[in-house]
């Protein structure tokens, strides 16, 4: 029986009609409805004809998380008077809930990329509604990509709708070839702000980790809220460790304390979105319940501001999910769940201040995730670097070529970016490409059910009191009754049933040690470790890792490492779940990693010449070369050149003056003057430091080197203006004195230091290429009496003061009224008065 009064009360039935005719006449639609208004169940219930309007349509409804996937079908299920099965049905990875007479199935987003690889047409379904679009997950983004092609090349009929939590759906709308947007308008209380940040500093959030004085902080202003203020409590925390730590702060509260979260038992979640059954609840949450959750009961929300996002380090090989600050958007989603149903409160564990500073909106995941699983869907579509493909964001170059090179190197595609019969089976197991490959390799080396045993753990990380050792971690599993175990259980006999006949039997032989480090091994060969001593290991993708001071596995001499993170102020990662393997098994693996050959680099300051034989960045073997390929000498040279500076060569002070000589003519005449700055001269080794660098040998033979001999092959002898050089800047100027003053060349202007009595007559000043050059005028003594770019200026302005001065302090020296009456000198009064007579 239909619950009429339940559906009328929905807000999005007012605009159901402007869906209607949006639908009818473009066939696309973005629906912008707050959480809570019913979009996620009346509209699906409405387009699919099920409420007695319109014909009968069967409807595909994608929603980010498998959760929200199986509440929402239980919602709409309730609403028709039935049990999910029936006319609503659901599908998620692992568990299918549908009968002959489904009309509306709500699945993962996951789920509708693997059928929409298996059949692009999708025969039989009438209309999809991609769900909580404005959370930008790389799943919803790739299935609304996937659609438009479909929809522009065999399925215009195809109506689709996406579903958006917040108002900025301008970007779906432009997606979806200017779609009308449809925007409903919630009904909501007022919610009070109120701000509660520590009493002290906290540090940061990093990798994973939250300051538990945070988490302490949390747990307070929970108790204060339920003090404080009516009703039940949700408090939103970034992940199930930090919601296990706060509920274990909570004991004694006056309340039921529950956990939602993907990880929590179907149990579990079904009591949390039933309501209370009589006393208080505080709900322990991650962002599951910003938008796609209903949790009714609640008025209060206590917000920590910290969210989960994945984050990919493409040097190191690692990807994890990281810990950051949530956004303004995901702050202004919490809060409205104070709202729903009377008016209530967040308490806001950060400072008002900081409030400002915050991200507007979430990063979208395809700029900061692991690209491999997304560019295997690509390159099954038939868009290998997806560049046809209608996405609201591109994906960073970066990011595609390391995802690339894994699904080189796992199989997955050739050559020539055409994806193989192996990388279409990858694609079609519901894994990351990297897992894919080792349930494959590895049911062939260790049985089809210890490999999908291993996989299953991999897939999704064990409890942190399983341990880091990932074969205790499997033996835990199999015995445990926890909810972990159960899911683990569920996926291990999900991953073997799709392997296959041909793959199931029992496995080879070997221990299930032996078995697990090499299924972990095929998973992640970058990360084949090699210890270092100390509990230390370096990866073959050539990061330090280091295992905590009690863990079981610092005696292995090699690992494979499963989880890693790497905080920002470390220089090594920190190994969070592991399997002791042995060398063979490392080369097994990671054999497209091996290397053989020499190498000849620059090391602590001199050329080294081995012989290598490597894993990575681990070396298996090493031995001296006697003779090293000349060739290699040569770059280890260069490189040496780079990291030490040219200061490795020779260089006499006319050297130094001729290289200062030409970067004055570079910058002030430009070509075919050279640039011999550090950048120009190590970027062009072969023009002038030929043939001595290729007979150098190692850093003594650089120091033989003459660098202004060298310098010299530089200047621009085939157009004739090599012999200008000594013309256009001089290495010295000949003074009115006789004397040959030397030219400074390493400023602005040329410099020329000189007595300035060794000056007189001379009534303009000198020029170097053009250039005047900057007189500097000593006194007798060689001290600086004044400096002039204008020689005729100072003898008409300043030598008269400049005189006085000198006159006093050195008598003996000739100081004319008029200095362009007398001969210039470098002697005494007396000097000049023998020489004369």
């Amino acid at each position: 029986m239909i619950r009429t009064e339940a559906l009328d009360r929905l807000p999005v039935r007012t605009a159901v009609p402007a869906l209607r005719r949006a639908l009818d006449d473009r066939g696309v639609a973005v629906l912008c409805a707050p959480p809570g208004t019913g979009k996620t169940t009346l509209v699906p219930l409405v387009l699919a004809g099920l409420t007695g309007e319109g014909p009968v349509r069967r409807v595909v409804v994608a929603e980010p998380r498998r959760i929200a996937a199986r509440a929402a079908a239980r919602r709409m299920a309730w609403l028709l008077g039935e049990q999910p099965g029936g006319r609503i049905g659901f599908t998620v990875r692992g568990e299918r809930v549908v009968g002959r007479d489904t009309v509306v199935e709500v699945v993962t987003t996951g789920v509708l990329l693997q059928r929409l690889q298996r059949d692009q047409e999708l025969a039989g379904v009438d209309a999809v509604i991609i769900d909580e679009c404005h959370e930008r997950h790389l799943d919803a983004d790739t299935v609304a990509a996937f659609l438009l092609d479909v929809r522009e090349a065999i399925r215009p009929d195809l109506r689709l709708v996406a579903a958006s939590a917040t108002t900025d759906a301008e970007g779906w709308a432009r997606l979806l070839g200017d779609a009308p947007v449809i925007e409903a308008q919630g009904v909501s209380y007022p919610v009070e702000v109120l701000w509660a940040p520590p009493a002290r500093p906290v540090k940061p959030p990093h990798g994973m980790r939250v300051d538990p004085a945070l988490l302490t902080h949390v747990a307070a202003t929970v108790r204060r809220a339920l003090g404080e203020r009516e009703g039940d409590v949700l408090c939103f925390l970034p992940g199930v460790g930090e919601i296990g730590r706060v509920a274990g702060q909570l004991a004694g509260v006056d309340a039921e304390v529950l956990q939602v979260h993907g990880r929590a038992p179907a149990a579990v979640q079904d009591a949390v979105l039933a309501g209370s059954s009589g006393g208080r609840r505080v709900v322990l949450a991650t962002s599951v319940a910003e938008s796609s959750l209903t949790v009714p009961g609640v008025r209060v929300v206590v917000d920590s501001g910290l969210a989960r996002e994945p984050r990919t380090d493409h040097a190191r090989g690692l990807s994890a999910l990281t810990t950051v600050r949530a956004s303004q958007a995901a702050g202004r989603q919490r809060a409205g769940r104070a709202g729903r149903e009377a008016p209530g409160a967040v308490y806001r564990c950060w400072d008002q201040a900081e409030d400002g500073r915050l991200a507007r909106f979430p990063s979208p995941e395809i700029k900061v995730a692991d690209l491999a699983a997304f560019a295997l869907q690509a390159a099954c579509w038939g868009d290998p670097d997806a560049s046809t493909l209608a996405l609201l964001d591109p994906p960073p170059a970066g990011a595609m070529g390391a995802a690339w090179e894994v699904l080189e190197a796992i199989g997955a595609v050739d050559g020539g970016g055409r994806v193989t019969e192996r990388g279409v089976r990858m694609s079609r197991l519901g894994l990351h490409p990297r897992l894919a490959r080792a349930l494959l390799d590895g049911a062939r080396e260790t049985g089809a059910r210890r490999a999908a045993e291993v996989v299953a753990l991999l897939s999704e990380e064990p409890p942190r009191e399983y341990g880091d050792d990932l074969a205790a971690a499997l033996r835990t599993a199999r015995r445990g009754q926890d909810g972990y175990a159960a899911r683990w259980k569920q996926e291990v006999r999900r991953l073997s049933s799709s392997l296959g006949s041909g793959s199931s039997g029992t496995g080879k032989g070997g221990s299930d040690d032996a078995a697990v480090g090499l299924v972990a091994a095929l998973a992640f060969p970058e990360r084949v470790a090699r210890a270092r001593g100390d509990g230390a290991f370096l990866m073959a993708s050539g990061t330090g890792a280091e295992l905590r001071d009690a863990s079981r596995l610092r005696s292995a001499p090699w690992l494979a490492v499963a989880v890693a993170d790497r905080p920002s102020h470390a220089a090594s990662a920190r190994v969070r779940l592991a399997a002791v393997i042995d060398e063979p098994t490392a080369l097994l693996a990671a054999g497209h990693l091996r290397v053989r050959g020499e190498e000849v680099r620059w090391v602590d300051g001199e050329v080294v010449a081995r012989a290598v034989d490597r894993l990575g960045a681990v070396e298996l073997a090493v031995r001296p070369l006697k003779q090293p390929d000349p060739e290699l000498v040569r770059g280890a040279l260069v490189e040496g050149l780079r990291r030490e500076g040219l200061g490795l060569l020779r260089w006499t002070r006319d050297s130094e003056q001729l290289r200062l000589r030409l970067a004055f003519l570079h910058r002030v005449l430009g070509s075919p003057w050279p640039d011999v700055s550090d950048g120009a001269l190590l970027a062009e080794t072969g023009a002038w430091l030929e043939p001595e660098l290729s007979r150098a040998r190692r850093r003594s033979d650089l120091g033989r080197i003459d660098a202004g001999q060298a310098l010299r092959r530089l200047l621009p002898w085939a157009t004739g203006e090599a012999v200008r050089l000594d013309e256009l800047a001089p290495e010295r100027i000949e003074v009115p004195s006789g004397s040959r003053i030397r030219v400074e060349y390493g400023g602005e202007q040329p410099v020329l230091a000189v007595k300035l009595q060794e000056l007189f007559g001379m009534g303009e000043t000198p020029r170097v290429a053009g250039v005047p050059v900057l007189v500097h005028l000593l006194s007798p003594a060689g001290r600086p009496a004044a400096v002039t770019a204008d020689l005729a200026s100072f003898w008409q302005e300043g030598y008269r003061a400049v005189r006085a001065e000198l006159r006093g302090r050195y008598p003996k020296h000739p100081w004319p009224e008029d200095p362009a009456t007398v001969p210039a000198t470098r002697f005494t009064s007396a000097r000049l008065k023998r020489q004369g007579s």
